[in-house]
């Protein structure tokens, strides 16, 4: 049976993208010949901001005086989860060494970059665990020099709120600027910053697009687009539960895309009759996001068989992927493209994107296909190294010579022919290429 579609999306992310790539340019232009000053110029117009760029220790434990204690103790349980999480990951990463052949090892070694930027999202919604997903991650990594950094709310500063979760998770530095101006800053090494070897964290397209032209002069996580969701849900799903999960990913943004794949026409009718009211009992800037995002760029798709769910989920590739149907086990083996991804009814996107411990920095746009989130592997470079005992090298020596001398380097043969003669001296060798 085809793909049928009970709800189709009018757009798609590409349709609302604004053409932000000329006043990137020109706005990191600006800023890497004006320095500090242009930065906070821009910080000045967009954000209304005249404060100090970076925090001192009096501004830091002023801001953290603001947090209650009851979200203190939020915040240091989901940062506890993250960090623990990110221990873990970075307990499969290992150097290692393998004698190759005899006389000839070769190795591997994890380093970790010197300099991370860490943008944590504070305009629309105030992204606390962001901070605490990417800041968590690069101090389990081993990164030497963390920057945390966040927009303004005009001159009342960053949220406390952040500057209290990016401290408790190992910011060396805290920004108090936004959108292009904060990622700059971090890139070009402004405010007496280490330039970032590394920029990651989620954004908006500003964000985003200024990441992708800095790409390969710094690193970057992913170029993200606007957030997605998928849910995968059979009959016995729980139709309320699962259109409260749809509209909570909804309210991310008025191009948020949220999907449903079912193999049950009844159940995807009562999801959708659902939705409506769930979204007009949000609060106003939500409930415009949510709703938005569902007119535009939802869709509900029934399915024949969990076969063909799963086939329509891997074609999406969410970045968010949730499974409310029968055998957990089937799902989690057969799914192949996902960012992160959510088993039963019990969880839910929502922890993930907040306490759980998994990352919430996810592939969007369908880049899901070709790779994953942040954790501590984006943090660190995997390198190899070799050396060798002159009876090790002899065997690899001639190869090369022969190989090199196919391709026509010619060069590259005469370093090896060169050990040949000094190791081996009475030994002749046919290095030819014929």
């Amino acid at each position: 049976m085809a793909r049928i579609y009970l709800k189709k999306a009018e757009k798609t992310a590409a349709t609302s993208a604004d053409t932000t790539q000329n006043i990137v340019r020109n706005m990191l232009s600006e800023i890497e010949a004006g320095g500090d000053a242009r930065a906070q110029a821009y910080a000045a117009e967009l954000d209304k901001y005249t404060g100090p760029a970076l925090l001192d220790e009096e501004g830091i434990a002023e801001a953290s005086a603001k947090v209650s204690q009851k979200l203190k103790d939020d915040i240091h349980f989901a940062h506890d989860n993250i960090r623990r999480f990110a221990e873990a990951q970075k307990g499969t990463m290992k150097d290692m060494e393998y004698e190759i052949t005899p006389g000839l090892i070769a190795g591997q070694r994890m380093i970790p970059v010197r300099a991370a930027g860490c943008y944590v999202p504070g305009g629309r919604y105030s992204h606390v665990a962001s901070a605490m997903m990417t800041v968590t991650t690069a101090k389990v990594a081993g990164v030497h020099n963390i920057t945390a950094c966040s927009p303004p709310q005009g001159d009342a500063g960053m949220n406390p709120a952040i500057v209290y979760a990016a401290k408790l998770c190992g910011a060396d530095q805290i920004l108090t600027l936004g959108g292009v101006q904060g990622v700059a800053a971090m890139a070009f090494g402004l405010f007496g910053l280490p330039s970032s070897d590394i920029i990651v964290g989620p954004g908006n397209q500003f964000v985003a697009e200024a990441k992708r032209q800095l790409f390969g002069r710094v690193g970057i996580d992913m170029i993200a687009g606007p957030t997605d969701s998928l849910i995968l849900a059979d009959k016995n799903a729980d139709a309320h539960i699962v259109a409260t999960d749809l509209v909570s990913q909804a309210e991310h943004g008025y191009n948020s895309p949220v999907w449903l794949v079912t193999d049950s026409t009844e159940m995807a009718e009562d999801v959708m009759a659902r939705v409506p009211a769930l979204i007009e009992d949000l609060p106003e800037l939500n409930r415009e996001n949510a709703f938005a995002a569902w007119r535009d760029y939802a869709e509900v798709i029934v399915c024949a068989d969990r076969e063909e769910m799963a086939a329509c989920s891997d074609d999406y590739a969410p970045e968010h992927l949730t499974v409310q149907a029968d055998d957990l086990d089937w799902w989690l083996s057969r799914l192949q493209c996902y960012g992160s991804l959510f088993l039963g009814e019990e969880t839910t996107v929502s922890y993930g994107d907040k306490s759980a411990g998994t990352n919430h920095v996810l592939p969007t746009s369908g880049s899901a296909r070709y790779t994953g989130g942040l954790s501590v592997h984006k943090y660190m470079k995997v390198v190899t190294w070799q050396r060798s005992t002159p009876e090790g090298s002899k065997r690899v020596a001639e190869a090369c010579a022969r190989i090199s001398r196919l391709e026509g380097m010619e060069g590259h043969a005469r370093s090896a022919d060169v050990r040949l003669a000094k190791y081996f001296p009475n030994e002749n060798f046919d290095l030819s290429a014929d």
